[in-house]
């Protein structure tokens, strides 16, 4: 009996996951080396780890896209729109291979990251891209080097990021500062390089993500510095999600929806155990 017992924990502990909890890496995705995708198939954007991404491509007056793409290409040196894909860091967090990058761009299509069911999600991984990073850094007209000549100007490049739930209300706002200028001290001044973690569960249940960037760099035209961001390493839903329990007591409290029941795998297992 104890044997048939341990048989049963272990069976338990590799097929009852957690209900509702997701991770989007962007590895599930395909890329030929050194590429990005651009929605050049115009699909009007992708999908990751159980969450949808928006995508605009148009390619009336050559080629143009907007929202988010992913990629994994990793040029950290060319301060060029022709290096519009890279993530300064050269590759994905925690040495993954492909990464997101979105785009703030002109047809007012604002990158949204949209999820199969509204939950909470917990936190991502942003960074800089390469394009923005060094037009910030060494300027790249229009968009001037921050701090001025003095390197005193308080200048900043904000990521905002929206919650919204299914009634497209906005549940918060979460601020990441993609560089900032503003100290007093100009040595506190940076720009951020690496894959940093921007915490998301102040934004409550959500079934959508709204990104938008802000720059002190602005121009005739709008903002000077590239619109460009980095994401990875997506963690959204709960372990502590309601798990499959039903307090219907004419089912002595199990729900029979597998997709809403992690116990499910239990159920199943138990039966044969106790044939040993």
């Amino acid at each position: 009996m104890k044997r048939a017992y341990l048989v049963l924990c272990c069976v338990m502990f590799i097929f009852c996951g957690y209900a509702g909890a997701g991770e989007v890496s962007f590895e599930d995705l395909t890329l030929a080396p050194d590429s990005y995708y651009d929605g050049s198939d115009k699909a009007g954007g992708f999908e990751s780890g159980g969450a949808q991404f928006n995508n605009l491509f148009d390619d009336t007056y050559g080629v143009y896209w907007e929202g988010f793409s992913y990629s994994n290409t990793t040029d950290t040196t060319t301060n060029s729109y022709t290096n519009d894909s890279s993530a300064i860091v050269g590759y994905g967090e925690g040495n993954s291979t492909i990464y997101g990058v979105a785009y703030q761009g002109f047809m007012n299509s604002v990158p949204t990251i949209s999820f199969e069911n509204e939950g909470p999600v917990s936190s991502c991984y942003i960074t800089n891209t390469t394009y923005a990073y060094l037009a910030i850094q060494d300027g790249n007209s229009p968009a001037t080097i921050f701090g001025g000549a003095t390197g005193d100007e308080p200048d900043y490049f904000l990521l905002t990021i929206t919650g919204k739930d299914t009634a497209g209300k906005t549940t918060g706002t979460v601020e990441f500062y993609l560089a900032d200028y503003r100290f007093d001290d100009s040595a506190d001044d940076y720009i951020v390089e690496d894959w940093t973690e921007v915490a998301l569960s102040v934004l409550g249940d959500v079934k959508s993500l709204e990104f938008k960037l802000s720059s002190s760099d602005t121009g005739q035209y709008g903002m000077n510095t590239p619109a460009y961001f980095a994401i990875d390493s997506i963690q959204y839903g709960s372990a502590d999600d309601d798990a499959g329990v039903d307090d219907d007591d004419d089912n002595a409290g199990v729900d029979d929806d597998d997709d809403n029941n992690p116990l499910g795998c239990f159920i199943g297992v138990s039966g044969m155990g106790m044939q040993f």
